[in-house]
C-alpha cells in the first residue's frame, strides 16, 4: 500500500511529517509522498525543507520509505509546465498537481496544462474530458482516485474515463489528517465503490506500488 499526495503542517496539513509518517507507518504503507501546496511563492522552501525531512525520516522509519513532492495548486495553467520542471530540479521526487475538481474553482485548462506539462499525477481531475484522459494515457500521467471528501465525488467518472482509454490510475488519500489516511482494505473499499471488482481494485493499488518505486528512485 502506499500514498503519493498527503499533506503537513507545511501547508494545510494537521501533522508535522515525523506524525503523518509514523502514522502512515502503523497503517502499513511501504511508500508515502509528503506533497504540500505550492506554487511559485513557496516551492523554493517547502521542497528543499520537505527533501531534508525526508532523508532524515528514511534513516529512522523502518518499513517505509519517504518521496519529497509537492501539490502544484490553484496554479495559472500556462505556468504549470514551468513549475513543474522547477519543482523537479529542487529536489521533488513525486509532483502532483491539483486537478479540477467539482468543489473548488480550479482555473478551466489546468487538467490540460498538468498532462502535457508531465505532471507525475494529475489528483481528482473532476469531470476530465475523453481528450484529457487520452493525452494522460500517451503522456504516461497518472490520473487519480481520490479518497478525500468532496474530490472523490468525481471518482466513477475519472475511473470510467481512464478504462476507456487505458489511462493509468492510482488510488491516494490526499490526506489533511490522521482520519483522512487509509490502509489496504479501506482503500480497496473506496475503489471497489467506483464499480471495479476486486480485482481491477488490486490492479491499481498495484500501479500505485509500481509508480512509488519508480519516482522513489
Amino acid at each position: 500500500m502506499v500514498d503519493l499526495h498527503t499533506h503537513t503542517t507545511f501547508s494545510d496539513g494537521e501533522l508535522i511529517p515525523s506524525e503523518l509518517v509514523r502514522r502512515a507507518q502503523v497503517k502499513g504503507l511501504r511508500y508515502l509522498a509528503i506533497t504540500d501546496h505550492g506554487d511559485l511563492s513557496n516551492l523554493d522552501i517547502i521542497i528543499p525543507a520537505m527533501v531534508k525531512v525526508a532523508a532524515q525520516l528514511n534513516e529512522t522509519m523502518e518499513g517505509i520509505r519517504v518521496l519529497p513532492g509537492i501539490e502544484l495548486t490553484h496554479v495559472p495553467p500556462r505556468e504549470i509546465p514551468f513549475l513543474v520542471v522547477e519543482a523537479r530540479g529542487l529536489g521533488a521526487k513525486v509532483v502532483v498537481v491539483h486537478g479540477e475538481t467539482i468543489v473548488e474553482p480550479v482555473a478551466p485548462g489546468t487538467n490540460r496544462a498538468a498532462i502535457d506539462g508531465g505532471a507525475d499525477i494529475l489528483a481528482h481531475p473532476g469531470l476530465l474530458t475523453e481528450e484529457e484522459a487520452t493525452q494522460a494515457a500517451l503522456k504516461g500521467v497518472a490520473l487519480e482516485v481520490s479518497g478525500r471528501k468532496g474530490h472523490s465525488f468525481t471518482n466513477g467518472h475519472v475511473v470510467r474515463m481512464a478504462k476507456k482509454v487505458g489511462a493509468a490510475l492510482v488510488f491516494n488519500t490526499d490526506a489533511h489528517g490522521p482520519q483522512d489516511l487509509m490502509g489496504r482494505d479501506m482503500a480497496l473499499r473506496v475503489l471497489m465503490g467506483t464499480g471495479m471488482d476486486h480485482e481491477g481494485a488490486l490492479e491499481v493499488l498495484f500501479v500505485g506500488e509500481k509508480l512509488a518505486k519508480k519516482l522513489g528512485g
